[in-house]
Formats: C-alpha cells, sequence, structure tokens
C-alpha cells in the first residue's frame, strides 16, 4: 500500500484560520493536480473533523479525468474513507452519496445506534477500541483492494498516520498567505513529537500557481 499525504499550508503552516473554516490557499493549477492525484487513487481519505468542517465530496472534478478511469475498468471516483472513532458523521454529508463507495472507520467505542444509522450509507470497517487502530483499518483496507491511498487531511489524521508509520510520500503546497494563530490547525496537530521525529528526504520542488509545491519521501520507515 502507497499512503501520499496532500495538503495546501500558508506560509506559515497553517491549513485554515483559527476559526476552522475552509480557505482557499492555493489556485487553479494546484486544484488541478490534485484532481489528478485523486484520479490516480484508490481512495481518499479524511479525518471526521474535516468532514464536518468542510463537507467535502472528495470526488474527480474533471470530465475527462472520470472517463480514463472508467477506461481502465475502474469506478469513475476513487473510493471515500472517513476516520471517526466515535461515529459522528453526519448521514447527509455529501461524503455519503452514491458517487463513490465510501467506508468509515470506526472504534468499538463508536454507539450502536450511529453504526446502524451510518450503515445504511457506508461500508464499515471497525479496528481499535477507544479510536480507530489506524494500522488495522488501513490492512483492511488493503484488504479491498485499494492500494494507494490519497490523504486529505486533516491534521490530527495526518499526525496520527506518520505516529503509526503510514505515511510514504508527503506533498504539501505552500501558498502566499500568512495566517497565524496559535489555535490555527497546522500540516501534523494531535500530541506531537518529543522524541524519534519523523524525517524526510526532498524529491521534488515545483513551483504552483503562486506557491511552491513541495515532495517529500519518508526515509525513516
Amino acid at each position: 500500500m502507497d499512503v501520499i499525504v496532500n495538503a495546501a499550508a500558508s506560509a506559515d503552516g497553517k491549513l485554515s484560520s483559527r476559526r476552522r473554516e475552509q480557505l482557499a490557499i492555493s489556485g487553479a493549477d494546484d486544484f488541478a493536480r490534485v484532481d489528478r492525484l485523486r484520479a490516480a487513487s484508490d481512495a481518499v481519505v479524511v479525518g471526521v473533523g474535516t468532514v464536518l468542517a468542510d463537507d467535502p465530496h472528495l470526488t474527480v472534478k474533471d470530465d475527462d479525468l472520470r472517463s480514463q478511469r472508467r477506461e481502465d475498468d475502474r469506478p469513475g471516483n476513487p473510493a471515500r474513507v472517513v476516520v471517526d472513532s466515535s461515529g459522528r458523521t453526519p448521514t447527509d454529508a455529501a461524503i455519503l452519496d452514491d458517487e463513490a463507495t465510501t467506508y468509515v472507520c470506526l472504534s468499538e467505542a463508536a454507539p450502536v445506534d450511529r453504526r446502524m444509522a451510518l450503515a445504511d450509507h457506508a461500508e464499515l470497517i471497525t479496528a481499535g477500541e477507544g479510536r480507530v487502530d489506524l494500522l488495522r483499518a488501513f490492512a483492511t483496507l488493503q484488504e479491498e483492494g485499494l492500494e494507494q491511498l490519497m490523504v486529505e487531511g486533516g491534521g490530527e489524521l495526518i499526525f496520527s498516520l506518520f505516529e503509526a508509520g503510514l505515511v510514504d510520500e508527503l506533498r504539501l503546497f505552500v501558498g502566499p498567505k500568512i495566517i497565524g494563530g496559535r489555535d490555527a490547525p497546522t500540516l501534523a496537530d494531535g500530541e506531537g513529537f518529543v522524541s524519534e521525529f519523523p524525517t524526510l528526504e526532498l524529491a521534488a520542488v515545483d513551483r504552483l500557481d503562486d506557491g511552491v509545491v513541495l515532495t517529500w519521501r519518508v526515509d525513516d520507515r
């Protein structure tokens, strides 16, 4: 399995403002790059916080890219995956529409009524007691035939994936904005590392829009 984290951050490393409102950090060229990466992936992964804040659809926008997937005998859109320990994903969330298969990864602590409600809209994966065991959940996704996963946030999930040693590559658009705020989300939130920091090997630097796309491979797996 290949796990690619893709994100857009301001020049000071913020994913959004302290209000956690979605901001346009990149432009049209980067949106097209993200769409191509989605189209090349088997699934797009987000945390429940991103679902609650942004209500993303996470489908391929370009008609030609969807057509190419179908010509390759693949669904027009990649699968969608929500990491949601307690089952907070609303049943009317855009990510649960019928445009693509959606998997919701739950922990054993998720209430039965939430499991039942979500089971009508998604494939459920249970892994872990109080929170989702990402190693087990991703192993199940691989058993489902999902080999390339594109992770689109948020910061809590991205940190947890680095902590679990699951990230293979990081692609980060750094845009020409200063957002600031000690409470604004960053690329990797969570508890933070105090030792054995993941290290990255720079693979590419590409200028795009008014920013740059930095591509790193994780070299301490």
